[in-house]
């Protein structure tokens, strides 16, 4: 057995005593809100997760929590609520969680060399704050993506726990963005590991594919695939859409405001060709190249 494959069996355990301990919750704490009887049981499996990321010094545990959590907590919600067969609406929401869950974890699996690599992002807050890095990462990297994430999926908690109004135009809608965004994900994610994968130069940046019309289309797919869940929400009950649009709102905001400027800041300091990149391509939506400065000079 690999070196990598005894790490992703550490991670495996790692999740299986963090759902035992969800389970636990759900079953045995008295808390009547199925909402936030759920929110408490993500809570305490992040806190199990957190224990691993320090037993090993790693808080790269905690990747796959974004993409393992949703399909366990929407399946619990069809499960839990109502006695009835789960309708159109509601298999077609897990059926998308699943699908989208399944690949996001297969791609960290994939390019995940083991418990000996961090995210870089983590290391850079090792670097900054190495006295309150453990705090940093249960707030920062722990807790707080749990909570967004958490906050997406209640948006679409009426889909799957009421049966709601009878599907419509705005579940078309929904469907055909939350496929969009899993299927410019998965083609994205494919055209950069065979990218990684191959020879290229030193300090190359992948420039074809959907990658020459956007810079970060795997993150345009996320974000529409969140936007999907909201819509389907929005079709099951309007009134409760009307405070849930801040998830996908706040979803957003935090790939637009922080994971995006943290990557471009990274390509730019080890990229040479980067800020030609971002003059000649659009950031998120998939637009014709422009015609940069320098290529215009050179011209």
């Amino acid at each position: 057995m690999t070196m990598k494959s005894r790490a992703l069996l550490r991670v495996c355990l790692a999740y299986v005593t963090a759902l035992g301990s969800a389970l636990a919750i759900l079953g045995f704490v008295p808390i009547d809100d199925l909402l936030y009887r759920t929110l408490a049981a993500d809570v305490v499996a992040t806190l199990v997760i957190f224990g691993w990321s320090v037993a090993y010094d790693n808080s790269s545990f905690y990747d796959p929590f974004w993409s393992v959590m949703p399909i366990a907590i929407v399946g619990h919600w069809m499960l839990m609520l109502e006695t009835r067969a789960p309708d159109l609406r509601g298999v077609v929401v897990l059926a998308l969680v699943l699908a989208w869950g399944c690949r996001l974890t297969f791609n960290w699996a994939r390019s995940w060399s083991g418990l000996g690599h961090e995210d870089w992002r983590y290391v850079a807050f090792r670097e900054r704050s190495p006295r309150f890095y453990w705090a940093i990462s249960l707030g920062g990297i722990h807790l707080f993506p749990t909570f967004i994430v958490f906050a997406g999926l209640a948006a679409v908690f009426p889909a799957v726990a009421h049966s709601g109004r009878p599907p419509g135009f705005v579940d078309a809608v929904a469907l055909a963005a939350g496929l969009c965004g899993i299927g410019l994900e998965w083609l994205a994610d494919r055209q950069l590991h065979r990218f990684v994968a191959g020879a290229k130069r030193p300090g190359e940046t992948l420039r074809s594919g959907l990658w020459r019309y956007s810079r970060h289309p795997n993150y345009l797919g996320e974000m529409l695939f969140w936007w999907s869940l909201f819509l389907f929400g929005l079709a099951a009950d309007p009134d409760w859409a009307r405070w849930a649009v801040l998830a996908p709102l706040a979803i957003s905001a935090m790939f637009l405001f922080v994971s995006i400027p943290l990557l471009e800041k990274r390509s730019l300091e080890r990229r040479a060709n980067y800020q030609q990149v971002i003059d000649e391509t659009s950031m998120l939506v998939p637009l014709p190249p422009r015609t940069s400065t320098a290529a215009r000079k050179l011209g």
